[in-house]
């Protein structure tokens, strides 16, 4: 039986300004289960961000459940959401959101720090993990002395080091060429398949739908279609 990493249940989230209320979501329902490498797309506006940020802990719900790994976050507080940030989600975003001031490794090693992970255990765990995502040797470069491919490398790092439950990648590929993007997709499709990684996608690029393996389209605040590729 799959192990359900996400569930959305009846979830609506409306803002609002100045004098009119924005329904950004009008009851989703989903469900995700742990492996899956799916993806959200739909036109500007659609609530495919929302959605993200929901599942992300980053928003709450005007109303409706979320639940992920096994935590109701519409019930939590904002110090109890940040823990599950921190323990069981990974990030990748279209504009990298690395530290400057801190090399690859730093970046990488970042959450396993708070998480307060020995150093030693950090050490062996980045750099093997920076290896595989063809870094060896970049360990200490600054994100200024990387190509945006490799950048999105050490996000990619960031995300995993600390096995999430989830990857959460908002437009990973769209600050790259084309050649740049197939590559990252790739990684992370090998980190899919490999280790069993879960991934959901909001993305425009047909690159990523194209790979992805669960296609769930948002139109006006709503799952307007859901595929699984073979079904």
């Amino acid at each position: 039986m799959s192990e359900t990493v996400v569930s959305l249940s009846g979830v609506t989230r409306v803002y609002r300004q100045g004098e009119v209320d924005v329904h950004a979501l009008r009851g989703v329902d989903l469900t995700l289960d742990k492996g899956e490498f799916a993806a959200l797309y739909g036109p500007s506006g659609s609530g495919k961000t929302t959605v993200l940020n929901m599942i992300g802990a980053l928003d709450r719900p005007t109303s409706g459940t979320v639940v992920v790994a096994g935590e109701n976050l519409s019930q939590m507080s904002p110090r109890e959401r940040s823990h599950v940030r921190r323990d069981k989600l990974g990030f990748v975003f279209q504009a990298y959101n690395l530290i400057p001031v801190q090399t690859a490794y730093e970046n990488a090693e970042s959450v396993l720090s708070l998480q307060g992970v020995p150093t030693r255990e950090r050490r062996e765990r980045v750099m093997a993990l920076l290896a595989e995502l063809g870094l060896e040797g970049m360990e200490d470069r600054r994100p200024d002395q990387l190509s945006g491919g490799q950048q999105q490398r050490v996000a990619i790092a960031r995300a995993i080091a600390a096995n999430p439950s989830l990857v959460l990648a908002d437009e990973p590929t769209a600050n790259v060429d084309s050649e740049t993007a197939e590559a990252l997709i790739a990684v992370m499709e090998k980190l899919n398949k490999e280790r069993g990684i879960t991934f959901l996608f909001s993305t425009h690029d047909p690159r990523v739908l194209k790979h992805a393996r669960r296609l769930i389209r948002m139109v006006d605040g709503r799952v307007d279609q859901d595929e699984r590729k073979g079904d």
